[in-house]
């Protein structure tokens, strides 16, 4: 095949009365191909065969189908087959139905971006991260929330991603603000969401996300299940506080984390030109989103302890959040009343505090009072050089004094059992 290019000079060089011979070593071709484009007269398209496909007359068929079904080539490819009895290839449905994926790509990547007014939102997320931390990797728990109009970020590192560490981090930003927003958008985390369905949009809230909106007076939006870009200030802010904040970085103690955060958020974040908005947060946040949050009003913080039942193990301990706690071994199978606030871990059995433990940090931890195993066999530590020496992952806590037991008056002397046999061994 010859470019129109090449044609038109063969028709000039013959027009000189150059042979075809001639011509085709200056074109670097054979003879024939000259002689063919010759005979034609000019440079022509090639012609090409067309042939019946099975899919002819089936593209509205075909498209209807495709987005019914979502993309699933293969369905539409089975029910083809069902409904007009035409048999292919996935690879030719595949083929077939190329460009509506194409288009069902762009119309789900498709958005309009949401603007909202000074004061109205606040978005907020969770995103994790390891972090070396005390020469050890530490996955840290990184809490952002993001003002929805001036893009004024506040960051928080928090160890887990429970319920308290998102009421918390809630509580750490209206400090920060200095006020309330009107609405505040969330993800569907299951410390804060009961139930979302996707197709009826039905949200079901935890009862203390309820009551934690109601004390504090903003209402509360879930983002779209599998549609994160619902949020998607947030979204990127988070990722902004990964790549920026903390990439690449090491920090002496975990304190040494959170003044840096405070201090990168304060100089950096809140200074930076926007890249949507085009100004910095902060100045952003002071010419017009100060003064339309909502003022806290001396509002005391949400009480966040959890309230848990549990059972009592055969090892006398119950279970929290990974880690166990010891209660006395008399309680082996009963049901108490476990309560967390404050760092610390209380049980509760029929009315009475029966144990009280220092809440744990991470997993598979366990704390022990010797007191509570007092009687059980098997129970007593042997003594080594230095002291008493616990297992490994276990904080033992120092028993109190144990008083003698009283002398029983059931106790008799051996050799009144002596006599009875007829004497001793």
């Amino acid at each position: 095949m010859r470019t129109p290019d090449d044609v038109a000079a063969m028709v000039r060089l013959k027009g000189l009365g150059w042979g075809a011979k001639r011509i085709a070593a200056e074109l670097g071709c054979s003879k024939a191909t000259v002689r063919r484009w010759l005979g034609l007269g000019g440079w022509q398209a090639c012609r090409t065969v067309s042939r019946a496909k099975a899919l002819d007359g089936l593209d509205e068929w075909l498209a209807e189908r495709f987005r019914r079904h979502g993309g699933n080539a293969d369905v539409v490819r089975q029910e083809l087959l069902a409904e007009k009895g035409v048999a292919v290839s996935l690879r030719t449905m595949e083929r077939a139905v190329a460009p509506l994926r194409r288009e069902l790509l762009a119309a789900a990547r498709a958005t309009v971006r949401f603007e909202t007014r000074p004061g109205e939102q606040l978005q907020i997320d969770f995103g994790e991260r390891q972090v070396a931390i005390g020469g050890e990797t530490v996955k840290v728990f990184l809490f952002v929330a993001t003002l929805g109009f001036s893009r004024r970020l506040h960051v928080r590192a928090y160890r887990n991603e429970r319920q308290e560490s998102w009421f918390d981090g809630l509580e750490s930003a209206f400090s920060a603000f200095g006020g309330r927003p009107e609405e505040v958008l969330l993800d569907n985390a299951r410390a804060l969401v009961v139930h979302h369905d996707a197709a009826s949009r039905e949200v079901v809230l935890h009862p203390r996300l309820h009551a934690f909106a109601r004390h504090w007076g903003f209402r509360v939006r879930a983002c779209a299940p599998y549609r994160a870009r619902t949020k998607g200030k947030d979204e990127r802010g988070v990722g902004y506080v990964k790549r920026n904040a903390v990439a690449g970085r090491t920090f002496a103690t975990w304190s040494a984390l959170e003044a840096h955060l405070a201090a990168w958020t304060r100089e950096v974040a809140d200074v930076r030109a926007h890249g949507t908005t085009g100004e910095a947060p902060m100045v952003r946040f002071l010419r017009a989103e100060a003064a339309a949050l909502r003022p806290l009003d001396g509002i005391p913080p949400f009480t966040t302890a959890r309230e848990l039942v549990r059972r009592v193990g055969s090892d006398c301990a119950v279970e929290v959040d990974g880690n166990a706690y010891s209660v006395p071994w008399r309680l082996i199978g009963e049901r108490v009343r476990v309560v967390v606030s404050s760092g610390a871990v209380r049980v509760r059995h029929a009315g009475h505090e029966v144990a009280v433990h220092a809440e744990l940090t991470g997993r598979h931890g366990r704390r022990v009072d010797p007191a509570h195993l007092a009687g059980v066999v098997g129970s007593r530590e042997r003594p080594r050089a230095g002291g008493l020496v616990a297992p490994p992952g276990v904080a033992m806590v120092a028993p109190a004094p144990c008083p003698e037991p009283p002398v029983s008056s059931l106790q008799r002397p051996l050799a009144d059992y002596a006599a009875l046999i007829g004497g001793d061994f």
